[in-house]
């Protein structure tokens, strides 16, 4: 008993039902429910079709019994339930289930309306013509094998699969915490998709997108919108809007019916059918007089006869949006790379089945050049023994054995065991003139093929131009026409295919009056000497940004509130040459008191650029511009704002910047951006200064060589410094000393990065605006009060200054 006690080892039941779920999830994963990249096949389907390829049923052998391949699939290599692997070989067999059927099925294979198959020993079953070439050159030791399940056998790991078959099949399986979902696709659609790659490794999905349409359902229907579509392609995952084909019939009575020719991918038809009837019954549809089925061995076709005075497209959009004639494909293209499962776009998919062939083809040709090189072996022996006939016959009939004969021949004509034994086994007929003539032939022809097959594998160009000539041959026997029917939906209508692409000009200025001007008019304007009088802008008003971009490009928006706006460059009026400009709160939905204080154009989103902010209470934050991909209309947050803070500054870094952040107290710190790490869009950021209770940042800018920094206080005062007197420290400190603040000059209000060409417009409380050179304004130390800029008023203060744009500033950009 103690013996047997001593045997039991205690264990910890969450640590075991952890390590036995994630045993079983990871099985279910791999073993059974997705499908593999390369081949776009579960264990099952493979198991099956190369099942049948041992038991020789190829689309030119008669069919087998079903019940005989189920047989040999779960003796062999599937040990699961026989109905299993028959319902998996049906669905193989439908031409409604797959787009390019891998089963050629004899019997009752089942119906769209949901009927059952016949039982296995009443079906008969074949490989189709295209599976075959999922299975071709598999016996050339192309892929790799593994036990079955008992360890009598090997089974492929995976298939060649000379054609993309996870995408022109697609797949589906539900695994554990995972899912598969990816559409069938039209077979030559893909092919030319694998071929634009081949010749282009560097395409984009969109260019991808030019030679695969979308997918192609085996009911065919219609597909709505291509957005869909190019989320799915993009990401990997998104939902396509499958809808019935259908049109209207005229009756007699002035009455019309509708016809259904084709429905919706996975859609049952009978229970469509009793659906439709239900809606009727219950009268949740109305204008419906009569429903039936008429289809036959010509094709689909459901009659809905219509009441005569029912608006026959009011009842359709019903029947669209309370029934299947109108439902959606989630897709989720999740496959096995290397054993693990990983969601893939269209380029990705297309990548690892290409990787896949290269592999194929490689060791395929190293096969067949082994092959060539042995028989070649071979025939160099032949050939000395012809060459040397009489001695050869001579040194055989003194042989007492065939050992010795074989031994003899070995040592004295310098031949290999192997090519001894081809002598010995030579037959008489071989000594004809003409036999003589073949060996030589077949010799030259086995060296030029040694020579094609070495190229081949010192050349992955070679290696690339077969896997083409190989898909295309596939093309040219098994390309068909498109069955579903890509239509533009009203999302699809983008006003950006109208808009034809060109460079403008847009502005903003400090009271937020933005407009874009056509580039090339602004240069004419340029040579005619217009200069900033272009703008059209009012006294107390100044131009504050100026970019040149493209019409199709974004413009970022962002406020105080630490939101973020996006519209399109063509989405901002076009002004003449004198107009003002629309008040940007005419464009987005800015809620009162919000302010614009940041814009910055973008013309595609990466990696490689990051957003840097600033907020009043010293918090500072890097933000990936990929991260503002998506902006729906009302804005998003693009920052976590505290209580009472406020975002003051932003700007676009490529990662080797320096900033320097000045506060109303007088301090200032400077720093470099990469000791603020990348975070996430609604992150809070971290400390840039610490700042004294009550003070606050009033002014962020980026470091520039041999420019000075400019700081105006709320009295009036100001000066400029030169950069290189602020050291750089470590982000979070207090900071030094931009200026002196007493009692005479007041408060920082602004603190900017400039030069001497520069100009800055002064901006008090009461609305009174100063234009001033920076080059007039004196050069002093930190520690100064600074001179005075602006005289004021006894209640009247210096509320803020801006950077403006100059005559000179303007006629350079281009």
């Amino acid at each position: 008993m103690e013996e047997q006690s001593s045997k039991v080892m205690p264990i910890n039941i969450s640590d075991e039902m952890r390590t036995s779920f994630m045993d079983y999830a990871m099985s279910v994963i791999v073993s059974r429910a997705l499908p593999d990249v390369r081949d776009g096949l579960k264990p099952v389907h493979r198991r099956i079709l190369y099942a049948m390829n041992d038991l020789g049923m190829t689309p030119d052998k008669p069919y087998k019994k079903s019940a005989r391949i189920v047989g040999d699939v779960i003796g062999k290599y599937h040990p699961h339930g026989d109905q299993a692997v028959y319902d998996t070989m049906v669905r193989m067999a439908q031409d409604f289930s797959y787009r390019y059927m891998l089963v050629d099925g004899h019997g009752n294979f089942g119906s769209v309306d949901g009927d059952a198959a016949a039982a296995m020993r009443y079906t008969e079953s074949r490989m189709s013509k295209i599976a075959v070439e999922l299975l071709r050159d598999i016996q050339k030791e192309t892929v790799n094998y593994g036990s079955n399940y008992d360890d009598t056998l090997k089974e492929p790991l995976v298939l060649p699969s000379r054609f993309p078959n996870i995408l022109v099949n697609g797949a589906s399986g539900i695994a554990v915490g995972m899912a598969t979902n990816i559409p069938p696709h039209q077979l030559g659609e893909v092919i030319d998709g694998c071929i634009a790659y081949i010749d282009n490794e560097e395409i984009s999905i969109d260019e991808l997108m030019e030679f695969v349409k979308g997918p192609d359902f085996p009911t065919g229907a219609q597909i709505l919108g291509k957005e869909g579509i190019r989320s799915a392609y993009h990401t990997g995952k998104g939902s396509v809007i499958m809808r019935a084909k259908t049109h209207f019939e005229e009756m007699s009575n002035n009455k019309q019916r509708i016809i259904v020719t084709e429905i919706p991918y996975q859609v049952n038809k009978a229970k469509l059918i009793e659906k439709i009837a239900e809606l009727v019954r219950d009268k949740k549809l109305e204008g419906i007089t009569d429903l039936r089925d008429e289809s036959d061995r010509e094709g689909m076709r459901i009659v809905i006869e219509l009441r005569r005075d029912a608006n026959g497209n009011v009842v359709l959009n019903n029947l669209y949006k309370q029934t299947q004639l109108q439902t959606s494909f989630g897709v989720n293209m999740l496959a096995l790379v290397d054993g693990a499962p990983k969601v893939l776009n269209l380029k990705q998919i297309i990548h690892y089945y290409i990787e896949h062939q290269k592999e194929i083809i490689r060791r395929r040709s190293e096969y067949d050049l082994k092959k060539a090189r042995a028989r070649a072996h071979i025939l160099e022996g032949l050939r000395i023994a012809l060459d040397n006939l009489d001695a050869v016959i001579k040194l055989i009939r003194a042989s007492d054995t065939v050992e010795n004969a074989k031994n003899g021949l070995m040592e004295n004509f310098k031949l290999s065991e192997e090519q001894a034994k081809a002598i010995l086994d030579m037959r008489l007929q071989k000594l004809t003139g003409l036999e003589r003539e073949k060996i030589e032939e077949e010799y030259a022809e086995l060296l030029k093929l040694i020579a094609e097959l070495e190229a081949i594998l010192a050349d992955e160009g070679k290696v690339l131009t077969i896997i083409k000539e190989e898909l295309l041959e596939i093309k040219d026997k098994f390309n068909d026409k498109r069955r579903s029917i890509i239509t533009l939906s009203a999302d699809d209508i983008d006003i950006e295919d109208l808009i034809p692409e060109q460079d403008v000009v847009l502005t903003l200025t400090h009271q937020g009056y933005v407009k874009r001007i056509p580039l090339t008019t602004y240069k004419s304007q340029k040579r005619g000497g217009k200069g900033v009088s272009a703008l059209g802008t009012k006294e107390t008003d100044f131009l504050q940004h100026l970019f040149t971009m493209s019409t199709h490009d974004y413009v970022l928006f962002f406020t105080n509130r630490g939101k973020v706006y996006r519209i399109k460059a063509y989405e901002i009026p076009e002004g003449s040459r004198t107009a003002r400009g629309t008040a940007i709160v005419n464009l987005l939905p800015i809620e009162p008191g919000e302010v614009i204080n940041a814009m910055i154009p973008v013309r595609c989103f990466n990696n490689e650029c990051s957003l840097f902010f600033a907020t009043k209470k010293g918090l500072v934050k890097k933000t990936a511009l990929m991260d503002f991909q998506n902006i729906r209309k009302g804005g998003i947050i693009a920052i976590t704002l505290r209580p009472e803070d406020e975002l003051i500054g932003v700007f676009m870094t490529d990662g080797d910047q320096e900033v320097i952040l000045g506060s109303k107290d007088g301090k200032a710190i400077r720093f470099h951006e990469q000791e603020v790490r990348v975070m996430g869009r609604s992150a809070a950021g971290v400390k840039g200064i610490t700042l004294h209770p009550n003070d606050n940042v009033v002014g962020v800018d980026v470091v520039k060589e041999n420019e000075d920094v400019i700081v105006i206080t709320e009295n009036g005062y100001g000066k400029r410094t030169k950069i290189e007197e602020y050291r750089a420290q470590s982000r979070g400190g207090k900071g030094i000393g931009t200026i002196n603040v007493t009692d005479k000059n007041g408060t920082v209000v602004g603190l900017k990065v400039v030069n001497e060409e520069q100009e800055i417009m002064v901006i008090t409380q009461s609305g009174v605006v100063i234009r001033q050179n920076v080059k007039g304004i004196s050069q002093l130390g930190r520690r100064t009060q600074g001179v005075r800029i602006i005289r004021v008023g006894d209640k009247d203060r210096v509320s803020t200054f801006a950077k403006f744009l100059t005559n000179e500033e303007v006629e350079n950009i281009e």
